[in-house]
């Protein structure tokens, strides 16, 4: 098969490029700078030849698309849809990564697949947005949301909380939002996996198992950098106010998966300390 990953720059785009070569797959590689997502031309120009289509790209500057959501429209919507479309032209599967920030965040229980969706933020409302384009334009689709994704190719809430915590000597951070700590890596494998098993078009979630909140997160990441989890202190979010809400809960179920024959992603602490020392290798000190 040949695939193109679009904004196979980010932190999830450059592994799901390296799992496909992995797997000896044929990859078409497109970063900002290569392929305008928002642009129907060049859209269509790249998607044309290729059999499966992972969309990676996104703006993910959650609090900025607060006062500059059209912006964000453009990235998280309107592009999916031009990919969408162009996939449906070519004959092409499209992968659309999603989030948990299309949910509401109030639920006491897993998100199903097909939950409502009842998003609270600028970033939520365009990303829903770009799943509603996908399913409109491309029959032939996959709808991956993930959540509290971390990976070695970026910026991320362990590479942050094992620095401040070196420089600090200690932190505060939430104990009052629950998720599922996701490494790149693993998703990205899930994306393979659902598309080499020929999984019915439609939504599913591709997240670690288990949940914790930020605060277990936190502890685990400081363990694994060598210091003691206890300089982690618990806080609330109403210390921590910013100008997009969070999720109070992001814990998804993954009943879809299982249904189509693949397995979800395994426990978010053992997938964490398969991940730690790649993740963190530029952040811990010698």
């Amino acid at each position: 098969m040949r695939w193109l990953v679009a904004g196979a720059g980010g932190m999830l785009g450059q592994d799901v490029v390296a799992a496909l070569r992995d797997r000896g797959h044929d990859v078409t590689a497109t970063d900002r700078t290569t392929l305008d997502v928002t642009a129907a031309g060049p859209v269509a120009d790249a998607v044309r030849g290729h059999d499966v289509v992972v969309n990676c790209a996104a703006w993910t500057a959650v609090d900025d698309a607060e006062t500059r959501e059209g912006d964000a429209f453009t990235v998280n919507a309107t592009a999916a849809g031009l990919l969408a479309r162009a996939a449906a032209v070519h004959g092409a599967r499209l992968v659309q990564v999603s989030t948990d920030y299309v949910f509401d965040g109030a639920a006491d229980s897993p998100y199903a697949e097909d939950a409502p969706m009842a998003p609270r933020s600028a970033y939520g409302r365009t990303k829903a947005a770009g799943e509603w384009a996908v399913r409109a334009e491309a029959p032939d689709h996959l709808v991956v949301r993930t959540a509290w994704l971390y990976g070695a190719g970026g910026p991320c809430f362990p590479r942050t909380i094992a620095r401040v915590a070196a420089e600090r000597g200690g932190l505060d951070v939430v104990d009052d939002q629950v998720g599922q700590p996701t490494w790149t890596v693993d998703l990205a494998d899930f994306v393979v996996r659902l598309v080499e098993a020929d999984a019915p078009s439609g939504t599913y979630h591709g997240t670690a198992s288990g949940q914790t909140s930020w605060h277990g997160f936190a502890c685990e990441v400081v363990a694994a950098a060598g210091m003691d989890p206890a300089i982690v202190r618990r806080t609330t979010s109403g210390a921590f106010v910013r100008p997009a809400p969070r999720p109070a809960y992001s814990v998804l179920g993954h009943d879809a998966s299982r249904r189509a024959g693949v397995e979800p992603i395994g426990d978010w602490r053992a997938r964490w300390s398969a991940a730690a020392s790649a993740v963190l290798a530029a952040t811990v000190p010698a």
